[in-house]
């Protein structure tokens, strides 16, 4: 079986021409900006995004890569020049990759110019590009998944209000090589470390993680699964329920995992903690849900009578090959 790559896209390297956001019209910022977010094959949220003035094009948000790719494919179709190369890190190891310049990048009214993009086949990237972290710095991303928008703001404005009768749970994050990590987090009673990732269409665990887990549950049923990531290189792993996982004072029952040793959690020096990326998959499960940089919190909303994520390990884990870097 196969399943959509789940890993961040992250760059060892400093890049040769750093993302400088800017708003477009008067001095001050607004407030937000809200598009309505479209879906990819893996179940991402997707926005429509300009390229040198040109599109829109239908890039996936990602709080897991620290910086912005674009399909090779679209970067033939707008001649945009190269850039050197650099070495990209995914979920089955790291490759040096092919780069471009982008002069100006721009969703809705939020634009990074001088932007130094990995271009990667479109078959591995899921959709026309991502946008990294790199173009995302100082803002807050709110994901409504019940009103299918997407909402980017500045860090320091004010969040919209909260429907009344429903709960809201705020966790604050450590940072990490740019990525925002959670420790006040645990799976069937054992502590774990959740980066919460966007781009990734499942949530993954590492092999830690999961010795702990199998030995206090040895029933525990698993799937073997390949993960395939935006270097085309495929990552064995075990799909499997965790029947509780909390994340601050969220609880989650029989939530979906992937186990596998990826190089995600090598580079960001994990591997010998138990840990996981939190996916869309886990994050659909909330009414809405907020990540900010600049504050290193993230909410998450919860729907009035939200139900439990499905009980069942999947007859078929998913097939779909193309996915998060």
């Amino acid at each position: 079986m196969r399943i959509g790559s789940l890993a961040a896209a992250l760059f060892v390297a400093a890049p040769a021409f750093a993302a400088t956001p800017e708003h477009v019209a008067g001095d001050v910022p607004p407030v937000a900006t809200t598009v309505a977010a479209g879906e990819d094959l893996s179940r991402r949220m997707t926005v429509p995004v300009t390229i040198n003035g040109q599109g829109p094009f239908h890039f996936v948000i990602d709080t897991g890569a620290d910086r912005t790719v674009i399909s090779k494919e679209l970067a033939e179709q707008l001649a945009l020049p190269k850039s050197g190369t650099a070495k990209l890190h995914a979920m089955g190891g790291s490759a040096q990759v092919n780069m471009v310049r982008i002069d100006r990048i721009q969703v809705s009214d939020k634009v990074s110019r001088k932007v130094r993009a990995a271009a990667l086949p479109r078959k591995y990237v899921g959709a026309d590009g991502l946008i990294g972290i790199d173009s995302l710095k100082g803002q807050r991303i709110v994901m409504d998944f019940q009103a299918g928008t997407m909402t980017l703001q500045a860090s320091d404005t004010p969040e919209d209000d909260v429907p009344e009768g429903v709960d809201v749970i705020v966790v604050t994050a450590r940072t990490r090589l740019g990525q925002l990590v959670l420790a006040d987090a645990d799976a069937n009673g054992q502590k774990v470390w959740v980066i919460v990732d966007t781009g990734a269409q499942n949530s993954v665990g590492n092999n830690r993680l999961r010795k702990l887990m199998v030995e206090r549950n040895p029933a525990t049923m698993v799937k073997p699964i390949q993960m395939i990531d935006v270097l085309g290189k495929s990552t064995p792993a075990d799909y499997t329920v965790v029947s509780r996982l909390r994340i601050g004072g969220v609880m989650l029952g029989n939530a979906a995992l992937a186990f596998a040793d990826a190089h995600p959690f090598k580079l960001f020096e994990l591997e010998k903690k138990p840990s996981m990326l939190l996916g869309m998959e886990s994050l659909r499960a909330f009414q809405r849900v907020s990540v900010d940089f600049a504050a290193r919190k993230i909410k998450f909303l919860m729907p009035s009578g939200m139900a439990p994520p499905s009980d069942r390990l999947a007859q078929d884990a998913p097939k779909t090959t193309v996915g998060a870097p």
